[in-house]
């Protein structure tokens, strides 16, 4: 899957922040609800318009920025 069909960073919705193509559900709104219990089949329910495969790209997108992240080492 490539999440850049289904997620987009546009400075003139929810500050830039990355967000579900066409809407203004953003990925970190995804990754809290997962976090805090929901499962897929409860977003689904409590966003009707998304799909199985827009949730998928919000994780992947999550991964790949986790992936890419600096690690400073405290002295």
């Amino acid at each position: 899957m490539h999440y850049q069909q289904y997620i987009e960073r546009n400075p003139k919705v929810m500050q830039g922040k990355p967000i579900i193509k066409g809407t203004r559900i953003t990925v970190e709104l995804l990754m809290r609800k997962l976090a805090n219990g929901y499962g897929t089949e409860d977003l689904l329910k409590s966003y009707p318009h998304l799909t199985r495969a827009q949730i998928l790209a919000a994780l992947e997108y999550a991964a790949d920025m986790i992936a890419n992240e600096d690690v400073l080492e405290r002295a």
